[in-house]
């Protein structure tokens, strides 16, 4: 580690976490702003609002620029030692290009670690008082309106509800399923199911179950019934935003539980593999930021932030354009959200062949 790696580290960390800094105060301001009827109509506590919201709020709104950040305080510092001719001496003083990247990627090292780490541990447990704070003080509880509701409890056990009211724990118009060898053995068909919070059991009211034998059909009828069912009440009052409360380990374990129950589990894949993806997409615009801002240009800095934020821009756009066609048009998930980054690696090999040296 060498003076001008150490000094190339300091800029880039400092002008990285200076420009976080600044973008989280101006959010903070923006978004207390916004909310401030809502917190003053629900009479929010100013200690959750400052400890329980926006505490848990940074570290979420710190990684979502994160990536677009690296790339804008690579271009800036690097412009600026540019237009000083401080590329040009260290190249003129036998340094190769290839030798100056190193302390650019040591520091990309650091923010793609923390970014790892906040994605899917910080962040995660943050999101839950968070996402709960909003609950209570800004948004309404939510409410499941979904309708036919079919789902895979275990192999073979199909159940299916036609409403499900997630305040009271009751799903309308029950019946559960057992199939054995693609047959049809066993039908229960009931009013209502109600979730039993003492005995943590379902109660199954005015019911009537059909067994079906070698023999012909047994029926037997009920009023009411408790039993043990593989579901529970959080199944049918998530939001989509439950996964954002889910580190690495968690979530592959609920994809895992969704599969088995039949769900579409796309939207959770996509969120599992930008975890990994998001991260990595640091050391991209970090090659591409150096690979533009190491050449001096007409029109100075500017030219080159500007080109760096039409970078950063298309590729946040292309990862929610491909992030779509995964969802809705048959796009593997992985493929969705690694092909962006694939397609700006060759962009960022192409320039740093082409870069002064």
């Amino acid at each position: 580690m060498k003076k001008i790696d150490l000094y190339i580290i300091k800029k880039f960390l400092g002008t990285f976490f200076y420009a976080i800094l600044l973008i989280i105060s101006i959010a903070v301001i923006f978004d207390f702003s916004e909310k401030l009827d809502d917190f003053m109509a629900k009479n929010a506590p100013w200690e959750a609002i400052i400890f329980d919201y926006y505490l848990n709020f940074i570290p979420y709104f710190a990684n979502l620029f994160s990536s677009l950040f690296t790339f804008i305080s690579v271009i800036f510092f690097t412009s600026k030692m540019a237009y000083n001719t401080e590329i040009i001496a260290i190249l003129s003083s036998g340094v190769s290009f290839k030798r100056i990247m190193f302390p650019y990627f040591v520091s990309a090292t650091i923010i793609a670690t923390i970014s790892f780490l906040l994605l899917g541990y910080i962040i995660p447990s943050a999101n839950k008082v968070r996402i709960e704070f909003e609950e209570i003080y800004i948004k309404n509880r939510y409410r499941n309106e979904n309708k036919n509701i079919h789902k895979q409890i275990k192999p073979n056990f199909y159940i299916y509800m036609e409403t499900y009211n997630n305040n009271r724990n009751i799903g309308y118009k029950f019946s559960i399923e057992k199939y054995e060898n693609g047959k049809l053995k066993h039908k229960l068909i009931s009013d209502y199911i109600k979730w039993n919070e003492k005995i943590q059991k379902w109660t199954i009211e005015n019911y009537y179950i059909r067994t079906f034998t070698e023999n012909g059909e047994i029926i037997e009828k009920g009023a009411k019934k408790d039993t043990t069912l593989n579901m529970k009440p959080k199944d049918f009052g998530r939001r989509l935003k439950i996964i954002e409360t889910m580190n690495n380990k968690e979530l592959s374990e609920f994809i895992e539980e969704e599969k088995m129950h039949g769900v579409s589990v796309e939207n959770y894949l996509i969120e599992k593999h930008k975890r990994f993806a998001f991260p990595f997409s640091t050391f991209i615009l970090t090659l591409i930021g150096v690979s533009l801002a190491s050449r001096k240009l007409k029109g100075g800095i500017g030219v080159h932030v500007g080109i760096g934020l039409l970078l950063s821009f298309s590729y946040i756009l292309f990862m929610q354009i491909s992030s779509v066609f995964a969802v809705g048009g048959g796009l593997s998930p992985f493929v969705a959200v690694w092909i962006p980054n694939l397609i700006f690696l060759f962009i960022g090999i192409f320039l740093y062949k082409n870069a002064p040296k």
